[in-house]
């Protein structure tokens, strides 16, 4: 019987290397380790429909327990992978067994970092990356009345939204000097400032976290470098992630922010494969953002899109990765929707006015992203736009009467 196919990681990209490999025919035997308990389930309802209590955990799940069975995916829940032995081509376990594989896939995901201060320890203090996390934060809003969030990005945003719209006190800190600085164009970062600010949601930018200081053994405040002092009995961090790529560069496989793969998602080691959020992938949407042309994306498409087109090349039908990236977040009432990659040098075109308007942004005279806030249409339109490789001209996106569908479909 054949070793068969190692996955480490039970988040959706894991996930979908698995079912994408079982629609295709794929007859080995295939194995998810992952470390949290149960099965895998979506991560982006935890910062919006699961925090606010409008769904639950069961409702979470990617699949319901007699998938797994029918296709004859097993998961080993609760599971640490601590060490890969490439020549013998077995996985080492928390637990000291080993599994063998006959082909590997590393699907690590990323961890949150950590907020680097003193008092960062402190009960109180949370960040949100798991469903225990998502646990433990809902139950913290029934009794909090005072909330700081570090970081003004996607998830800093959306639980702040959720914490406002309950009616708690919310300030968030941000050491850059708008919302989602690195993400979106200034134009959109300033309509989610106001967006928060007429929620009651209060900014402290240009400023960074010193320590966080306990009262009675818990947080009860965050003082800032500029000497302010803002209480809170509940302090939310979120400052980005990091790639889990110490499995792989324990293994000798090349990392940098991020485990490096080629264009089939291939590492350095033919038996070795990485998707998702840890990997370090070329692409065409990078070009201009990175020296090499590489890129790592954190999003539920690139998981979701990597799983499958690794399966084809495992099941014959090798095809060089190329999925156009795109992102969401819902913060209140306001839906952003983003196509493409961009940067803070990206020139910006706005198309729409009010509370549904989308901005396309230029690198040069190539269109890169499309950033649409209540405007789905735009979106998907966009994402038609950027992934056959078409530019329309900053006046023509500016215009109003341009039919933007129709030169899509051209």
């Amino acid at each position: 019987m054949s070793a068969g196919l190692v996955v480490v990681g039970g988040g959706q990209a894991g996930f979908q290397v698995a079912a994408s490999l079982r629609e295709a025919g794929f007859a080995d035997p295939v194995t998810i380790v992952g470390d949290e308990p149960g099965l895998p389930y979506q991560r982006p309802p935890l910062s919006k429909a699961y925090l606010a209590g409008k769904a639950d955990a069961e409702g979470l799940r990617l699949r319901p327990d007699a998938y797994f069975a029918e296709h004859r995916i097993a998961v080993r829940s609760g599971t640490r992978a601590v060490a890969i032995d490439r020549e013998a081509r077995t996985l080492r376990l928390g637990d000291g067994s080993d599994l063998a594989y006959g082909h590997l896939v590393l699907a690590t995901g990323a961890r949150n970092r950590p907020l680097p201060v003193p008092g960062a320890d402190l009960p109180g203090v949370r960040q949100l990356r798991d469903l225990a996390d998502a646990d433990a934060l809902r139950a913290a809003l029934e009794t909090a009345r005072r909330v700081v969030v570090v970081g003004a990005g996607f998830i800093g945003l959306e639980f702040a939204a959720v914490a406002a719209t309950r009616g708690l006190d919310v300030t968030v800190i941000e050491a850059a000097d708008r919302p989602m600085a690195r993400a979106v164009s200034v134009e959109t970062g300033a309509f989610f400032r106001a967006a928060h600010e007429n929620l009651g949601v209060r900014f402290a930018f240009g400023a960074g976290v010193v320590a966080i200081t306990g009262e009675g053994g818990r947080a009860g405040a965050i003082r800032l470098s500029d000497g302010r002092e803002m209480p809170a009995d509940l302090v939310v961090v979120g400052i980005g992630v990091l790639p889990n790529q110490e499995l792989a560069a324990e293994a000798g496989l090349p990392v940098a922010d991020g485990i490096r793969v080629d264009a089939f998602l291939g590492t350095d080691d033919p038996a070795i494969s990485a998707v998702g959020d840890c990997t370090r992938h070329p692409s065409v949407f990078a070009a201009g953002l990175s020296a090499d042309g590489t890129v790592r994306i954190e999003s539920v498409q690139n998981a979701i899109d990597q799983g499958r087109c690794l399966a084809a090349r495992l099941t014959g039908r090798p095809a060089a990765y190329a999925a156009l990236p795109w992102f969401w977040s819902d913060q209140g009432r306001f839906k952003l929707q983003i196509a493409g990659l961009s940067g803070p040098s990206d020139q910006s075109v706005r198309r729409g006015e009010g509370e549904a308007f989308s901005v396309f942004r230029y690198r040069g005279e190539r269109l890169v992203a499309v950033e649409s806030i209540n405007r789905a249409g735009d979106h998907m339109i966009a994402r038609r736009i950027l992934g056959a490789g078409r530019t329309p001209t900053p006046a023509q996106a500016a215009d109003p009467t341009f039919d933007l569908k129709l030169f899509a479909m051209a």
